[in-house]
């Protein structure tokens, strides 16, 4: 078996191909398009036509993507190595310094040391999901700081007047704002206020649409994982555009700790203790967050164990750390559940 580490770039990538003891046996940069894709590809099985390849690829995916898919449409393994993973390797190496060479390599042994490494698969609809939330998160943000500077405007013409906290995601308060800045005095300030106004009703519209799409996605997508409390189409649409397929994890151990609930053992001799986990997938990591403060609110099972946790000398941040613990391997086995019965075509992805 060889391992071939690939230092991915938005111009480049780089491959160093290590044996089955971590030692180096040759290294190729090529361009980062398809035909550098099939030139790495044919390089790789021309010079090790008869052994095992295993592609550890860093997990970069916003570069990334478009390798992964390309050697897995040729039917190669694709491993993901997280980039925190190459630190450890380059530090124990002899050659020091840092290039891209030096980086692939580090990538290969890293994944020769961590057999156990997610494997990349082909899932567009994942992906297409993670790609509709981030859009919609990007159109969000934008959205409140055109909000935030369109209250300073409204603060400058009129003090009293003062839109509630969330009234200028109403269409219908929008437009009662533009039908008054219509009559004011012309101004730059109305000016700018005005066309503020008109992004804003037109950026909320987009999001509000994105938003049905996912709901309308996610029923048909994980209609189980819907179904948990807490778990509105938003949060459901994020937990599954991040965890970009929950078959690659091979327990609901490996799960929570990709989420960062799963404690970090931090014993030593006698003293037996865990401490917090600060890593992890922290997009993961927020909608479970997001899952059990609602569920802490609602009466059901979430906020008695919560409760229980309190009556034992938890404190209130012990006890929803362990309810996201517990509620982990919860959402994991609900999407693996999703996934068995996901149908091959559903509306929403026509």
């Amino acid at each position: 078996m060889v391992v071939l580490g690939i230092d991915v770039h938005k111009g480049t990538h780089t491959a160093v191909v290590v044996d089955q003891v971590g030692r180096k046996l040759g290294e190729k940069t090529v361009r980062a398009t398809d035909a550098g894709h099939r030139q790495l590809l044919r390089w790789a099985l021309r010079n090790w036509p008869d052994a095992e390849s295993v592609f550890a690829v860093e997990d970069c995916r916003h570069v990334s993507s478009r390798l992964e898919r390309a050697l897995l449409t040729a039917g190669q393994t694709v491993v993901r190595v997280p980039p925190k993973l190459m630190a450890g390797a380059r530090s124990s190496a002899r050659t020091r310094g840092k290039s891209d060479p030096i980086d692939a390599l580090a990538i290969a042994r890293a994944a020769l040391r961590e057999p156990n490494l997610p494997t990349a698969t082909h899932d567009s609809v994942s992906r297409e999901i993670k790609l509709l939330v981030d859009h919609r998160e990007d159109l969000v943000n934008t959205h409140t700081r055109m909000q935030n500077r369109l209250r300073w405007h409204l603060h400058e013409l009129d003090p009293e007047l003062n839109p509630t906290a969330r009234g200028l995601d109403r269409l219908c308060e929008l437009d009662r704002l533009a039908a008054w800045l219509h009559q004011q005095p012309t101004s730059m300030v109305v000016r700018i206020a005005a066309e503020l106004v008109t992004d804003i009703r037109a950026l909320t519209v987009r999001a509000n649409a994105l938003e049905r799409e996912l709901a309308q996605r996610m029923t048909h997508v994980a209609p189980r994982l819907l179904a948990l409390p807490g778990c509105g189409a938003l949060t459901a649409a994020k937990i599954a555009g991040e965890t970009a397929n929950v078959t690659r994890f091979r327990s609901e151990a490996c799960f929570a700790m990709h989420t960062g609930v799963a404690p970090i053992p931090a014993s030593s001799g006698k003293t037996n203790r865990h401490r917090l986990a600060r890593g992890g997938n922290r997009q993961l990591n927020a909608a479970l967050h997001r899952i059990a403060v609602t569920q802490i609110r609602l009466d059901g099972p979430g906020r008695n164990y919560t409760q229980r946790r309190r009556s034992t000398g938890d404190t209130t941040m012990e006890a929803l750390r362990a309810l996201k613990r517990r509620l982990a391997p919860i959402v994991y086995n609900t999407l693996q559940a999703d996934t068995t019965t996901r149908p091959t075509h559903h509306p929403a992805a026509a």
